[in-house]
């Protein structure tokens, strides 16, 4: 069996948390740790996620795996629906583990309101044997409810009524709202939202497994990953647990004005699992007018667009660097006769090894430049580590909340946009909320400044 490694570099955090400055916070970690195992905090009915195995037992995988080996067989694209914890995590797992083929047989629909892009995803579909997984508890969201409308008349048109309900999963609550009243009625298979998990957490979950499954990865390796590192990080010692480390590093340096966080990653393939962390933290954290600002970065790229203001820009910001030890394609650089370009230096070096050193290099300049930094590392970007990297995230994310004094595990300020959106729509049921926002309109003044000319 694989050893599941995992690590935390804090050695760029001083001056601003020096080694021995985590010990006056270990009561106040105490505390958050119980709050998350004994279930006595804020949240607490979002708390599953906190144990794998038990969220997803051997049996329930295995059905997983099961559906998405027979939506493969049947199905040349799944397309999966949905938005913010519903698509998020499924997205990362996939962009980051699954080769270019396997990744192109899963779509994503549902996260934006874009008609360009459904048309092109449309054109995409069309002649091409397609399957969907809607994943939504409410089945009323917005964004997910019209694409699931689009895409469902494209398939029951292209396949048949018949043959399409064989090729629809709906995702969503096991006994109510709008979409579990549909797939009863239309009799889709169905998977389960666990009750006990918010949608930023349910990666490792039917939200989630079912499209990774459909892309070829291992989803019995995932869950081990995250279990491994579940049991890992049982121990309470901020000195001896990376996750708990990092998550009073953050509230530490927030306490000394750095309140924007860039993660940083070294591989391309890690970009979507930045916008997954950056959901995560950005919602759990930012209400109550608190919270540190997820940012993300792909490095080397942003060194050369955002790399100046990073150096020697307004100092509020600290960076989490994740990167990969090992296992990464080693491309040897060759030698050139004439060595114009000045890289034989180089000559017969890998990729690997030249990231790994701008890697090192960039913290290095950064802690020089005002910004301190920290690194979470593993072994290698496989299943296993990307488990374990998801739980060390999710662990951390719900201590780092209860050490800031907020629920990590609601969303209240989501639903803003939506009463607004609701209300200028027309939607029944929102008419009051219609006639408030019309005279909160009529009161701005306008102040739109257009520009006109001819070509």
């Amino acid at each position: 069996m694989d050893e599941m490694k995992l690590w935390l570099d804090a050695t760029h955090l001083p001056p601003d948390l020096e080694a021995d400055e985590p010990e006056a916070w270990q009561r106040q970690v105490s505390e958050a740790h119980d709050k998350l195992h004994q279930g006595t905090g804020l949240g607490s009915e979002f708390l599953a996620w906190v144990d794998p195995e038990a969220m997803m037992p051997p049996e329930e995988r295995r059905r997983i795996a099961d559906l998405a080996g027979e939506l493969r067989a049947r199905s040349d694209v799944l397309v999966a629906i949905g938005i913010g914890g519903s698509y998020l995590g499924a997205r990362a797992v996939i962009e980051a583990l699954a080769t270019p083929a396997e990744a192109a047989r899963v779509k994503f629909a549902g996260h934006h309101l874009s008609g360009r892009d459904h048309r092109d995803l449309l054109e995409a579909l069309n002649g091409r044997r397609f399957a969907i997984n809607v994943i939504s508890k409410s089945g009323t969201t917005t964004e997910p409810a019209i694409a699931f409308r689009v895409l469902r008349a494209a398939l029951e048109k292209a396949a048949g009524q018949d043959a399409a309900r064989q090729l629809i999963v709906a995702t969503t609550d096991k006994s109510s709202g709008a979409l579990r009243a549909l797939a009863d009625r239309e009799g889709y298979r169905t998977l389960a939202v666990p009750d006990d998990v918010g949608g930023r957490y349910s990666v490792l979950t039917p939200v989630g497994l079912l499209p990774i499954a459909y892309a070829g990865i291992d989803i019995e390796r995932l869950v081990q990953g995250a279990a491994a590192c579940a049991n890992a990080l049982q121990v309470t010692d901020v000195a001896r647990n990376p996750a708990y480390h990092y998550a009073l590093a953050r509230n530490v340096l927030l306490g000394k004005g750095y309140d924007t966080e860039i993660l940083a990653m070294f591989e391309p393939r890690l970009h979507m699992f930045g916008e997954w962390w950056r959901q995560l933290f950005g919602e759990s954290e930012g209400k109550d007018h608190k919270g540190i600002f997820p940012a993300t970065d792909d490095f080397t790229t942003d060194l050369h667009s955002l790399g100046q203001w990073i150096q020697e820009g307004r100092r509020a910001i600290f960076e989490t660097f994740v990167i990969a030890e090992s296992g990464e394609f080693d491309l040897v650089i060759p030698r050139e006769q004439h060595d114009l370009d000045e890289l034989n230096y180089l000559a017969g070096r890998t990729l690997a090894d030249v990231n790994r050193e701008a890697y090192r290099a960039t913290a290095a300049a950064h802690r020089a430049g005002g910004v301190p930094n920290m690194t979470v590392g593993v072994d290698r970007i496989d299943a296993l580590h990307l488990g374990a990297l998801i739980y060390f995230f999710e662990k951390a994310c719900g201590i780092s909340g209860y050490l800031l004094g907020v629920n990590p595990f609601d969303q209240p300020g989501v639903e803003a946009y939506k009463r607004n959106m609701f209300a200028l729509l027309g939607k029944p049921g929102y008419e009051q909320d219609k006639r408030v926002l019309d005279r909160a309109l009529q009161a701005s003044k306008p102040r739109v400044i257009r520009l006109e000319g001819r070509a």
